[in-house]
């Protein structure tokens, strides 16, 4: 149930987080309870250390404090996979229309 619930947070951040990934982090600690206000510190301070997306970075993090390993996994693939379809799509419609000449 865990796992579900992290899959569709951070699918709705992935999909729906404009400013930035800290700006969707805070329910995190206020909504779920899945973090004290002590490891989202430590939280932002990792994920703006570590190279890469800090929605993912923080993904990762939340992931294995809140499930392990296979927590980590969960949040991190559901916060980049909205932006991988928009990308597979654009890229579809690219491929697709190509030789169109406007």
């Amino acid at each position: 149930m865990v796992l579900w619930e992290l899959f569709l947070r951070y699918l709705q951040i992935g999909m729906f987080s404009f400013g930035g990934g800290l700006a969707a982090m805070p329910q995190v600690v206020d909504v779920h309870h899945w973090m004290t206000m002590e490891q989202f510190s430590d939280l932002v301070t990792i994920a703006e250390m570590t190279p890469g997306p800090i929605a993912v970075n923080s993904a990762t993090f939340v992931g294995i404090q809140v499930a392990g390993f296979l927590g980590a996994v969960v949040a991190t693939i559901a916060c980049i996979l909205p932006a991988m379809v928009v990308v597979n799509i654009l890229g579809y419609l690219y491929y697709k229309y190509r030789e169109l000449t406007i």
